[in-house]
């Protein structure tokens, strides 16, 4: 083995030059990679004599392990890479010739590390299974001397031209065993109330899902008075989830629902419901504010349970409530979308609004109906616009003064051209 020292250290790095700093660190690196190589021959030479009978350990891994102060897996990296380009010697004193001992000779050189190493390695692997040992020999000896000048994708590439050469007919063609798509979702509430939602989708699931919500987070177009979307990316695809699980959950074929936009229960007073004022429980898991479940209700995105003062439950959400097939088919066809001036979400994406709330004594019927996306839906509840129907049974909607001070009645002339 050749001797390599460690180069002299100046008293004060500090004042080192651009070109004393580079020197010193190719020199420590070359000091190291021989010192491996180094290590490696001596590991080779403890598997060849057999670990058991030198140290009584059941393995060389095991052994190095305990005297580096290593995990069994890094030791056994070490120990295999050592067995691999050095020669060794089988229980009757036959020599084993090493993997690549071109490979180990650029090592011992200190000119290439562990990671083009075990690149080499993993590529020889690879070879066709026919290659013939002089043939094996000469594509080692191509990465070997390819290695210290070389980074990875040089080596990839290498390793593309050889197989080129020795196998230029490729593998046969066979359809592979389709891999099981993994997905995994994970969903749990926190204790300020807001729900917690990570997972990890395969790459196609990934893309058709990107796709779906991009398609719903469009920025909402600037509407007559000059307001634009102000959602940063993050809120708008919020939104967007929050509209695909309204289209998944109004599907006819729907799990649990059959198309009825019930998700859970809201127990509330009937006193809190007609006010607007104070909490409504969630499915036993959490609180809303009342306003919240009006605009819920109004829809049956949720079974209302009222309850009288008492604690007495007045009402379960008949179905009378909820606004049937028929219905909702003639409010898209009269509507043609969200109702509210200006904006443009299709039918798809709109809840059916009570103009006279049910809990006030509202109908359900095609003239105390209008469509509204979810923006729109919650401006009507918890602004200051209005909405009635105009004489000729369409929705016609009033913004407040602030916006409008004659307050003169709008229509969304968008969806109708």
């Amino acid at each position: 083995m050749s001797e390599t020292f460690l180069p002299e250290l100046p008293q004060e790095l500090w004042r080192a030059g651009a070109l004393e700093l580079a020197h010193g660190v190719q020199q420590s690196l070359r000091v190291i990679r021989v010192a491996t190589a180094a290590l490696g021959q001596f590991l080779a030479e403890i598997e060849s004599r057999g670990v058991k009978d030198l140290y009584g350990h059941g393995s060389t891994a095991s052994w190095f392990a305990e005297m580096a102060g290593l995990s069994r897996a890094e030791a056994g990296a070490v120990v295999k890479r050592a067995i691999a380009l050095n020669p060794t010697r089988a229980l009757d004193g036959t020599e084993v010739p090493a993997v690549a001992p071109a490979t180990a000779a650029v090592a011992a050189a200190g000119l290439i590390g562990d990671e083009r190493i075990d690149q080499i390695l993993e590529i020889l692997k690879r070879l066709p299974a026919d290659t013939s040992a002089e043939d094996r020999a000469k594509a080692e000896k191509i990465l070997a001397d390819l290695a210290p000048n070389a980074g990875p994708a040089q080596l990839t590439k290498a390793e593309a031209n050889l197989l080129g050469w020795l196998d230029p007919d490729g593998k046969e063609p066979k359809d592979p065993e389709p891999k099981e798509p993994r997905r995994e979702i994970t969903l749990e509430r926190r204790k300020d109330g807001f729900w917690k939602l990570t997972g990890l989708l395969d790459d196609e699931t990934g893309a058709r899902t990107a796709a779906a919500l991009e398609a719903h987070a469009q920025p909402r177009p600037v509407d007559e008075f000059g307001q634009a979307d102000l959602r940063m990316k993050c809120e708008r695809l919020g939104d967007a989830w929050a509209d695909l699980l309204d289209l998944a959950i109004a599907c006819p074929d729907q799990p649990g629902t059959s198309g009825y936009r019930t998700l859970v229960n809201v127990t509330i007073g009937l006193e809190e419901l007609k006010s607007g004022l104070g909490t409504a429980c969630l499915d036993f898991v959490g609180t809303m504010t009342a306003r919240e479940a009006r605009l819920a209700a109004c829809d049956c995105l949720m079974l209302p349970v009222v309850m009288s003062a008492s604690g007495e439950p007045l009402d379960m959400g008949r179905l009378r409530r909820f606004v049937t097939p028929g219905q909702r088919r003639a409010l898209n066809i009269r509507d043609g979308g969200c109702a509210f001036p200006g904006c443009h979400r299709k039918p798809k994406n709109c809840h059916a609004h009570h103009i006279h709330h049910w809990a006030d004594g509202g109908p359900t019927e095609l003239r105390n109906l209008v469509l509204l996306c979810g923006f729109h839906h919650r401006l009507i509840h918890h602004g200051d616009w209005e909405v009635r129907m105009a004489a000729d049974g369409l929705p016609e909607f009033i913004p407040p003064q602030y916006r409008d001070p004659l307050r003169i009645p709008r229509r969304n002339t968008l969806h109708h051209v």
